[in-house]
């Protein structure tokens, strides 16, 4: 079982949860960050981590938010792999907490 980056992350991307990871399996896009289901140990160290409390076991996941298992997987096959915390998004405490952010998502 794998640990999932959902919605929340969107246009916040805190990488707190990156630095603490002992396997290197999160990628990195514009303005969003996941988890390649393939590499994670499910070792839980990303989950308390994180900001923005995005950051869910796979069978945690809630119900609205089921589309990021699959979201994912399929992103950390095409983003370059992050493994260094960097800044967050200059507007991140702005969008923490904002509903519906998928529609921002860049890819």
């Amino acid at each position: 079982m794998a640990f999932i980056v959902t919605e929340n992350c969107i246009r916040c991307k805190y990488t707190d949860c990156v630095e603490v990871c002992p396997v290197d399996c999160f990628y990195e896009g514009p303005n969003f960050l996941v988890i390649n289901p393939d590499e994670c140990i499910d070792c839980a160290l990303c989950e308390p981590e994180c900001p923005a409390e995005a950051i869910f076991s796979e069978d945690e996941v809630p119900e609205n938010q089921k589309e990021f298992i699959e979201l994912n997987a399929d992103l950390a096959e095409v983003w370059p792999n992050i493994s260094e915390k960097k800044d967050a998004m200059e507007d991140a405490e702005k969008w923490d907490g904002v509903e519906g952010k998928l529609k921002y998502l860049e890819q």
